[in-house]
């Protein structure tokens, strides 16, 4: 079987800042990361891998620095990569990234299994994974933590409220893998990641994907941002302590200037 995992380069989150006047993410100077949950669908495919001997292809969208998730991968044990960057791309939503991203899976041939990341961390819409499944015609199954292998059918492991269940679906099909507790991220080595440089790495264009203009980038996509903006900070916790009579007392303080009771 062959399985393609869609990568994202993304802001981290513990260094994002918005520019208050245009409401937009500040992206310059601010540190890239792999976005968490696409990290975890990698390993989960290295893991396919080694007990199948499949072959794994890493695809990612964006500017010529996101290559660098796609080494990551490839220094993982990926076979091969592919980073989507082209002008035309910029700006798109969603939707159109899902189009671009499909497109590319038909370029590369015969995919059994696409593993994506459930959402990205910078926008949380966990929506391009599903969009890239309805855009090709395949099922999907989402907040997946474990998928084993058996023929062509697929049987994954995912989490719902309370627990979990097992569904069986049958390849090819998409899945968007959700980190379970437990989860420890796995990193390269330095020699794997010099082995990385000399596996296939091809930078594909909006042309070479045969993607039309006009589902591309901010004109193609019907998704527009008005703003972005932080939420309000709380204000600091109050600490009561002493007896159990003077912390219900100060509460009451508390509930009584705020007007919560008289």
């Amino acid at each position: 079987m062959h399985i393609a995992v869609c990568v994202k380069q993304v802001p981290d989150s513990t260094e994002v800042k918005i520019n208050p006047e245009t409401g937009t993410l500040i992206r310059a100077g601010v540190p890239s990361i792999i976005n968490p949950y696409d990290h975890f669908a990698l390993q989960a495919a290295m893991e396919l891998k080694a007990a199948h001997g499949f072959r794994v292809t890493v695809v990612s969208m964006g500017p010529p620095q996101a290559r660098s998730v796609v080494q990551m991968g490839l220094a993982l044990g990926a076979d091969d990569g592919v980073l989507l960057s082209d002008m035309a791309f910029a700006g798109s939503d969603t939707w159109s990234t899902s189009y671009a991203l499909a497109k590319a899976m038909k370029k590369i041939g015969k995919v059994d299994i696409i593993l994506a990341g459930m959402q990205a961390i910078d926008g949380d819409t966990a929506q391009t994974g599903p969009g890239i499944a309805q855009q090709l015609g395949i099922p999907q199954v989402s907040f997946c933590v474990k998928v084993d292998v058996d023929g062509r059918k697929l049987i994954v492991r995912r989490l719902i409220d309370g627990g979990h269940e097992i569904v069986e679906t049958r390849a090819p099909a998409l899945l968007t893998m959700i980190m379970p507790k437990d989860y420890v991220s796995k990193y390269p080595s330095f020699p794997a990641v010099h082995s990385s440089l000399k596996k296939p790495c091809h930078t594909w264009s909006a042309a070479d994907i045969g993607a039309e203009a006009q589902y591309l980038g901010l004109k193609g996509s019907p998704t527009q941002v008005a703003k972005i903006y932080p939420p309000p900070q709380r204000e600091k916790a109050a600490m009561s302590g002493g007896s159990s009579q003077e912390a219900v007392e100060k509460i009451l303080e508390i509930l009584a200037r705020e007007n919560f009771v008289e």
